[in-house]
């Protein structure tokens, strides 16, 4: 039972479901246009079989009538044996004509009224006349005038209703073609129309859940989170949207485990490596005792690299904090010159040891935006960090801002090497880095995420566009002030 009724919601079920019902519909219309063509038939047989059959048979007999009457009245005039012939002949035609009438009677066949009356009464006449003796010697016609004259008026009204039986199933013949026309165009019409709404169903139906669940992996792909999946149905597609749910809230919750526990590491790593660092500045400062050359060298180095750990430190401790929403951001006006002459003052230094040439073209005219100056530091900071890291000695850095509606767009290119389209989707994901730098650049893969997030956090958007061999083009969205 259970499955029949998982057959019926199904993809399959409901494919059968619609080919059900348009085979239904077109064996239907077909059924509907045999009957009609069945009766077209009959109709047309009925016609050919008896009707026309009738009108020849009633005209050969009235002719073969008059012919009888005209030779009848020729002998008894001029006594000439071929005109007795003749009459016998006329006679005989019309016997059998009268014959054919009553065959098709017994047949079964529908015949008018005054058939019967003609057969009856040339039956009764022709009996009388057999007793006529010495036929030829007959001074009298042999079958009056008013005789043939009544048995004519007979075969006219006969082959008159015969003539109407002819023009009713002409009509009736007409209709069925009409209908056989109509109910074929009605049942192609039906049948392409359920048809189409079919496919539509069914193609929507299907292309729906997978554009729901493409977007969906394209979201877990590039931003490594998904808001589930609504399952609209108990088919393939609903089993699939529910096991793509059933994923992305593992993976969630693996992410939200392995931030807290990057959190948690890094805040129990930083007591201690504080400790160390300072105890070392302590000994190189000669605090605990005088200390060689050699030996203030080495302590150097060592407060040097504890220092990178601990930078290393606040950095997945941020990328946690800024994940779980739990900065807080204080947006205020700022223009966006000042806002970048602060960001050049504190990366001129790198620019200069790299050979790296920084141009900002920004104009005094833009409007303020709104933002945090101490978070969007961090961002132009980091974009501007690896464009000079990326850049070749003696290259240039261009920064450009520019209105457009109620943001404003930052741009940061270099012409650096520029990043592989099948990597562009990753770059700003947490702990990401491009195959071309693992080997021979330091780094985490955490200053595009943390920007990403702050850029997101103040309602604004982050891209890249980059050709490989051709440089890269950073751009980042704010709002503007009193938007």
């Amino acid at each position: 039972m259970i499955d029949a009724m998982k057959f019926i919601s199904g993809i399959t079920g409901k494919l059968f479901g619609w080919y059900f019902i348009f085979v239904l519909i077109f064996y239907g219309t077909v059924f509907i246009l045999y009957d009609n063509i069945q009766q077209m038939m009959k109709i047309s047989e009925n016609i050919i079989n008896r009707n026309y059959k009738l009108s020849s048979a009633s005209k050969n007999m009235i002719e073969n009538l008059l012919n009888m009457e005209e030779n009848e009245k020729k002998y008894m005039v001029l006594k000439k044996e071929e005109y007795l012939n003749y009459f016998f002949s006329a006679q005989k035609e019309f016997e059998k004509s009268l014959a054919e009438i009553s065959e098709m009677e017994s047949k079964a066949m529908e015949v008018s009224p005054n058939w019967k009356a003609i057969k009856k009464n040339y039956a009764q006449y022709f009996s009388q006349a057999q007793d006529i003796k010495n036929i030829r010697s007959a001074e009298k016609l042999w079958i009056p005038e008013h005789a043939i004259n009544k048995w004519i008026e007979q075969i006219s009204l006969a082959r008159a209703d015969n003539e109407r039986e002819i023009e009713i199933a002409n009509m009736e013949l007409n209709l069925r073609g009409q209908l056989a026309v109509r109910s074929g165009l009605i049942g192609l019409g039906i049948s392409t129309l359920v048809g189409l709404l079919g496919g539509m169903m069914l193609a929507h139906s299907m292309v729906r859940p997978l554009r729901e669940l493409l977007n969906g992996i394209r979201s877990i792909s590039e931003e490594r989170q998904s808001e589930p999946i609504r399952i609209r149905s108990k088919d393939e597609f609903g089993e699939l949207a529910n096991a793509f749910n059933e994923m992305a809230f593992r993976l969630k919750e693996e992410q939200k485990m392995r931030s807290d526990f990057i959190s948690m590491l890094s805040h129990e790593i930083r007591t201690p490596l504080t400790s160390i660092r300072e105890s070392v500045n302590l000994i190189a400062e000669g605090i605990m005792g005088a200390i060689n050359d050699r030996q203030r060298k080495f302590l150097e180095i060592a407060s040097l690299e504890i220092g990178r750990v601990c930078e290393l430190l606040n950095r997945m401790m941020q990328v946690s904090c800024l994940e779980s929403g739990a900065f807080n951001i204080k947006p205020c006006p700022l223009t966006p010159d000042v806002f970048v002459s602060g960001c050049l003052d504190q990366i001129k230094a790198a620019a200069e040891s790299k050979g790296v040439m920084i141009e900002a073209d920004i104009s005094r005219n833009l409007p303020d935006m709104m933002g945090d100056a101490k978070y969007l530091q961090q961002v132009l900071g980091n974009l501007l960090g690896n464009a000079i890291k990326f850049s070749p000695s003696g290259s240039r850095i261009s920064i450009n801002i520019e209105p457009d509606g109620k943001q404003l767009i930052f741009t940061v290119s270099d012409d650096g090497p520029g990043i592989p389209e099948e990597e562009q989707a990753f770059i700003f994901n947490k702990y990401y880095r491009a195959k071309g730098v693992r080997d021979h650049q330091d780094g985490m893969g955490l200053g595009l995420s943390i920007t990403k997030h702050i850029v997101e956090a103040h309602g604004g958007t982050i891209w890249v566009k980059s050709d490989e061999g051709k440089g890269s083009t950073f751009g980042f969205s704010l709002p503007k002030a009193g938007e």
